[in-house]
């Protein structure tokens, strides 16, 4: 559950502000949409698979652009 306080003298624009960077950064928005529909067991590993693919390929790259 996310949680924002107000701080001393804060508008409430400013609070909305840190509520929503803070919802995003804690991912609320893309889970819900991930659980909005369901997902094939076989559809979930192809998916993952296919990132785990496509993150070592990025980090290949960007040792050979290093040298």
């Amino acid at each position: 559950m996310t949680e924002v306080r107000p701080e001393y003298n804060e508008s409430f624009e400013g609070m909305l502000k840190r509520f929503n960077r803070k919802v995003q950064l804690d991912g609320v928005i893309r889970e819900a949409r991930r659980r909005s529909r369901f997902e094939k067991p076989l559809t979930r590993r192809k998916r993952k698979e296919t990132a785990t693919r496509r993150a070592a390929i990025k980090a290949a790259r960007r040792v050979t652009t290093r040298r």
